[in-house]
């Protein structure tokens, strides 16, 4: 990956870890640690209550995460918010969400896959966390969450708890982007049920879930990730790692292929990957937004800012000759300088 600057990987995308469970286990912790080292500091995380906004206690669940984040990675010192975009109108709030600008790991968990989709899709936290993972930025995404940015998800409390017919819906399509028409089911080694009842599968059980397949296009590659296991998806890199207790399963036109821990794989086994741009598909509101965050908290480096200062002192002094000879050198070391009624302006170039 691209060298870490002030928490940012450059133009580089982030890593997607997607997490089977186990996202605050012991397990778990030991893929975030690899995250923020290779992330630099500082580590904004940024935990979305969403998919838990329609629990009466979705504050505490994401709570709970926040803790510990704080407690158990605190080697790291994590800058670590909770943004309460509980609801549709909420993740559409510019103001409420506006810690998302900022941060450089989100973080999304436990709840229901399908009130995640309706209440996230094609809103201003959802455009602004696709834009900063194209910037650099970790996207940890867990069990309901991780099902949820699929291109088809899987209405799992609707089946498995209120009796609904086989089905899915269309996914947050986190992936479409990169070429992958991946379809995302956690849980795949669940044991809940016992000896009586198969909840393999994120609760539909092995025949179940052969049923469910066979309604998806032919395209649509399946990506089971066991419980206490996490998968990296590292786009820069183009490979894919699995952490954790057990591995991961890749179904694609009846063929299988499991991938146990410590294994690390080709992205193209799921499919054929591109990189997209930066505001492909995007509104180019959310891009502005989210740039402009990156040049309020990015700090110049002192070589630069030495320069920037000669630079204002030259034109002070009228030495023009100078001051384009200094602009110069600092857009070799990639920055441009902006003159302004209130003093020189920055960005890189």
């Amino acid at each position: 990956m691209g060298k870490a600057v002030n928490g940012y990987q450059g133009a580089q995308p982030g890593p997607i870890a997607l997490f089977g469970s186990g996202e605050a286990a012991p397990a778990g912790r030991r893929v975030h640690e690899m995250l923020f080292r290779r992330l630099g500091r500082p580590i904004r995380v940024a935990i979305l209550e969403t998919p838990a906004g329609f629990q009466p206690n979705s504050a505490w669940v994401a709570g709970r995460l926040a803790a510990f984040v704080e407690e158990r990675l605190q080697n790291f010192h994590p800058q670590v918010t909770v943004v309460p975009a509980r609801r549709r109108e909420e993740a559409d709030d510019p103001d409420l969400t506006r810690p998302l600008l900022e941060a450089n790991y989100f973080f999304m968990g436990p709840g229901s896959p399908t009130y995640t989709v309706r209440h996230l899709a094609d809103t201003w936290a959802w455009h602004v966390l696709l834009v900063r993972q194209r910037r650099g930025a970790v996207l940890a995404l867990a069990s309901a969450a991780a099902i949820a940015v699929g291109a088809y998800t899987l209405p799992v409390y609707e089946i498995y708890k209120a009796g609904a017919e086989l089905h899915w819906i269309r996914g947050l399509d986190l992936f479409r982007a990169y070429g992958l028409d991946l379809t995302v089911v956690t849980h795949w080694d669940n044991q809940e049920g016992g000896p009586h009842l198969d909840t393999r599968c994120a609760f539909m059980g092995v025949e179940r879930m052969e049923r469910l397949m066979a309604l998806l296009p032919p395209t649509t590659t399946v990506l089971g990730i066991d419980e206490h296991t996490a998968v990296v998806l590292d786009f820069a890199e183009g490979t894919a790692r699995v952490m954790g207790r057990g591995g991961v399963t890749v179904r694609h036109g009846g063929e299988e292929i499991e991938y146990p821990d410590g294994t690390t794989f080709p992205l193209e086994v799921l499919g054929p990957v591109r990189r997209p741009v930066l505001g492909e598909g995007l509104p180019p509101e959310v891009v502005d937004a989210v740039l402009e965050a990156e040049r309020a908290t990015e700090t110049l480096p002192p070589e630069v800012a030495a320069l920037i200062e000669e630079r204002e002192a030259a034109r002070r002094a009228r030495d023009w000759p100078r001051a384009d000879a200094l602009r110069e050198q600092i857009r070799r070391l990639g920055y441009v300088v902006e003159d302004t009624p209130t003093g020189p302006r920055w960005r890189r170039a």
